[in-house]
C-alpha cells in the first residue's frame, strides 16, 4: 500500500462530523462538500501546513493542531507539512512589512523545537511529516509561470494587508504575491481532501483549492479555525506580549489564564479544551472567577499534568489572594538584572522596568534600571514571573 493509498471505509457518526465542523471552527468552504466527504466513510487525506519562523508555540497555535488531532483520532490520514521552503520567504498575512528571510539551518532548528512542543498535542506516530522544499526547490521557472497564470493581480490585491500597504505607500514585494502560489502548490502535490489553518490563512488555503481544481486534482474543502485573543484582548501573539505559551511553567500558565478577560472564557473552553459544551455552559453559568479557575486547571493539567495543575492553583491563590510568592520560584545567580533574567529579552525587560512592572518582593520597591545589581532577593517581573537570587 502506497503512502497515500486509501484505507477501507471508516464509520463517522453525525455527532462526530458535527463536532469536527463546528467546535473551534471559523469557516468551512464549501460546507456541502465537507459533509459529503465526511459522511462517505472514506478515509480522507487532511493536512496542516506550518512555517517554523519562530520556535515558541502558544495556545493560539494549538487550535489548528487540536483540529488536526481530531481528524487523526477519527482515523483519517493526516499530514503535517513543514514549510521548509516557504518559511525562507515568510507568509505576508497580517504583516505591514515584508518578513526578514530565514536560512534553512534556522528553519530546521526552529522545527525541532516546534515539534517537541507540538508533541504535547499530536501523536506523531500517526502523522506523516512532509517538507515543501522537496518540490518547491525543484520547480523550474516554466512551472512557476504555469502557476502564476492561474491567478490575476486583482485576486492578489484582495488581500487586506496588501491594500493597506499600498494605501500607506509601503512596498509590496513581488515574492509576497508568489507566496499563495507556493502554498497552493503544496495542495496540488499532496492532493488532499481537506486543508486546515487559522482563519487568517483563508486566502492562502483557498489558493490551494483553486489550484487543485485547475490541475484536475481532487476537490478539497477548507476548514479554518478560530483565532483566540490573548491576555490583553488582542490577537494572541508574541509581538503583543500577550501569549500563553505551551512551555510556560505551570504557575505562570495558570496566572496568565486567570488574567484573561472574563468574556473570553467560553471561547477558550471551546477551542482549547475537551470539556463538553453542556458542561461548559454549566461552568460559565457560575461565578466568572470560578469558571476561569476551572479553565486554568484544565489547561495546565493538559500540558503539565493534574498534580502540577493543583500545585499551580495553590500557588496562584497564595500569590494573588494571600500576597505571597509561588513555591516553585526558580533560583538565578546574583548580578545585574539584565544578566540574570534569561527568559525575558533585554528589550522586553527594559520596557517592563520603564513601566514600573519589575520590583523587589522583599523591599516592595520598584527596580529602576536593568543594570541594577540584584542579590539575596525575590524579583517580580510583570504579573506572573518570579525569580529568587542566591
Amino acid at each position: 500500500m502506497g503512502l497515500f493509498s486509501r484505507a477501507p471505509k471508516i464509520n463517522t457518526g453525525e455527532a462526530a462530523v458535527g463536532a469536527l465542523l463546528s467546535r473551534g471552527v471559523e469557516n468551512v468552504i464549501p460546507r456541502e462538500l465537507a459533509l459529503k466527504k465526511l459522511r462517505s466513510g472514506e478515509r480522507l487525506r487532511v493536512y496542516l501546513g506550518i512555517d517554523p519562523t519562530g520556535a515558541k508555540l502558544h495556545l493560539g497555535h494549538s487550535v489548528p493542531l487540536r483540529k488536526l488531532k481530531s481528524f487523526s483520532d477519527l482515523g483519517h490520514e493526516v499530514i503535517f507539512l513543514v514549510g521548509s521552503f516557504t518559511a525562507m520567504i515568510g507568509d505576508p498575512t497580517g504583516r505591514d512589512a515584508a518578513r526578514e528571510p530565514l536560512g534553512r539551518s534556522q528553519i530546521e532548528e526552529n522545527f525541532k523545537d516546534y515539534k517537541r512542543q507540538a508533541q504535547k498535542i499530536l501523536d506523531f506516530s500517526k502523522v506523516t511529516i512532509r517538507y515543501n522544499h522537496e518540490w518547491l526547490e525543484t520547480l523550474k521557472f516554466e512551472g512557476i509561470l504555469k502557476l502564476a497564470s492561474k491567478f490575476t493581480v486583482q485576486q492578489m490585491l484582495q488581500r487586506d494587508m496588501f491594500q493597506k500597504r499600498i494605501e500607506e505607500q509601503k512596498p509590496v514585494s513581488l515574492h509576497e504575491f508568489l507566496y499563495p502560489l507556493m502554498v497552493g502548490y503544496d495542495s496540488v502535490v499532496l492532493d488532499v481532501d481537506c486543508e486546515l489553518g487559522g482563519s487568517d490563512q483563508e486566502f492562502n488555503i483557498l489558493a490551494g483549492r483553486h489550484l487543485q481544481q485547475a490541475f484536475n486534482k481532487r476537490d478539497k474543502f477548507v476548514l479554518t479555525t478560530k483565532l483566540i485573543e490573548g491576555t490583553d484582548g488582542r490577537k494572541m501573539s508574541k509581538t503583543y506580549d500577550n501569549a500563553v505559551y505551551l512551555d510556560d511553567a505551570p504557575s505562570e500558565m495558570f496566572g496568565k489564564l486567570m488574567s484573561v478577560k472574563d468574556e473570553l472564557t467560553g471561547t477558550y473552553f471551546e477551542t482549547l479544551t475537551d470539556v463538553a459544551p453542556d458542561e461548559t455552559a454549566q461552568i460559565l453559568a457560575g461565578h466568572p472567577k470560578e469558571a476561569k479557575m476551572r479553565l486554568a486547571r484544565e489547561l495546565v493539567g493538559m500540558y503539565h499534568g493534574a498534580e502540577a495543575a493543583a500545585k499551580a492553583e495553590a500557588d496562584w491563590q497564595n500569590t494573588f489572594s494571600g500576597g505571597g510568592v509561588p513555591a516553585d520560584v526558580p533560583t538565578v545567580g546574583r548580578g545585574k538584572l539584565r544578566d540574570i533574567i534569561k527568559d525575558v529579552s533585554t528589550s522586553e525587560l527594559r520596557r517592563l522596568v520603564d513601566q514600573g512592572a519589575v520590583s523587589s518582593v522583599l523591599s516592595g520597591k520598584k527596580i529602576e534600571s536593568i543594570d541594577t545589581e540584584i542579590a539575596n532577593d525575590v524579583i517580580r517581573v510583570g504579573k506572573h514571573k518570579f525569580f529568587k537570587t542566591d
